[in-house]
Formats: C-alpha cells, structure tokens, sequence
C-alpha cells in the first residue's frame, strides 16, 4: 500500500468522524428547538373548562 493512499484513508476517516459529530450537535439542537416550541404551544393553551355537576365528566376529573 502506498504511504499516500494510507493518509488519504485516515484523513477520510478523521473527516468523517468531524461530519458525524456534527450532524449529532445540529441533532441536537434542532430537538431541542422543537421541545421548546411544543411546550411553548401547550403553555398557550388555555385552561379546560370544568364541566357541570351531573354532566359526563362532572364528576370524574377527566382533564388530570
């Protein structure tokens, strides 16, 4: 095997790792981002409004 082609397959394995890594942290972040838009939207919502005695569910906590 030539010297070369041996650094050329540790420079594309050295590169690949770095590529992986990075596609981890942009992962990441991109979760992270949608973790804070849904509990954004689900602090928007507005609260259930309780139901009447004697109706369905006016007994049982349905929204707990």
């Amino acid at each position: 095997m030539d010297v070369s082609s041996i650094a050329a397959a540790a420079s594309a394995n050295s590169m690949a790792r770095v590529q992986q890594q990075v596609s981890l942290v942009v992962l990441k972040q991109a979760l992270d981002l949608q973790e804070q838009s849904a509990l954004q939207l689900l602090e928007a919502l507005p609260a259930p409004a309780p139901s009447p005695v004697g109706s369905v569910g006016g007994v049982i906590d349905t929204y707990a």
